[in-house]
């Protein structure tokens, strides 16, 4: 997962359907177990309304987003989500939107990891303006869309990148959004993204790549004597 290209492709915007939510990624994991097939899977979860919509309407589109992420987990990933700790469950739920949620693995490598490279790991508002107006040159959809809807994707985004654990913190006085960190992943997790693409670590924020390169700049700023 190397540091993402801009305009390779249109950025999927379906996200705002559904936050992490990594509570009913796993309903839907462990329904998925005992169904062995998603159209059965489907049903199931509106037929039961096991993710407790308000509406069908919105049980529908929250179904679909949560679904198309997780099939695109391994097996293993997918029982991790629904029987792992809660902590495993939040990595997988992450793992899956990174899978399929482009956007998220820009943000996090254009911006996230440049902060930890550059020891300054507070995220500001200033550096999400300047990440969303560099990808609005190269993806006008995300310039098409109406403002209410690019509020949401932006609003939605960094509530995910708390949920997952990248960023902690309110939000603060000049522009402040909080503090980048990497999330602690246990042993099984690590193996699981490893063994599918070790590349997918960077959106962990843990690649050795990237470790390298912040244990150079911490060794470069190191008082010498």
């Amino acid at each position: 997962m190397a540091k993402a290209a801009v305009g390779a492709m249109r950025y999927c915007l379906s996200f705002t359907a559904a936050s992490l939510r990594p509570e009913l990624a796993t309903v839907i994991a462990q329904i998925h177990l005992q169904q062995g097939d998603w159209r059965k899977t489907k049903a199931a979860v509106l037929e039961s309304n096991a993710l407790q919509a308000r509406s069908a309407s919105s049980a529908k589109r929250l179904e679909s987003e949560l679904r198309q992420r997780l099939q695109t987990l391994t097996p293993a990933q997918l029982e991790l989500l629904a029987i792992g700790s809660s902590d495993d469950r939040t990595a997988m739920a992450w793992l899956a939107l990174l899978k399929r949620i482009q956007l998220a693995c820009v943000v996090v490598q254009n911006v996230l990891a440049e902060k930890l490279v550059g020891l300054d790991p507070v995220l500001r508002r200033s550096d999400m303006v300047a990440f969303y107006e560099e990808q609005e040159r190269h993806h006008p959809e995300l310039a098409q869309v109406a403002p209410s809807t690019q509020q949401k994707i932006r609003s939605t985004l960094l509530h995910m990148l708390r949920d997952a654990g990248l960023l902690v913190g309110k939000a603060g006085k000049g522009g402040v959004l909080g503090t980048v960190q990497r999330p602690l992943l246990s042993t099984e997790v690590q193996q699981l993204v490893t063994a599918d693409d070790p590349a997918l670590l960077a959106g962990f924020l843990v690649a050795p790549s990237l470790r390298a390169r912040v244990a150079t700049k911490e060794n470069k700023r190191a008082p010498k004597g």
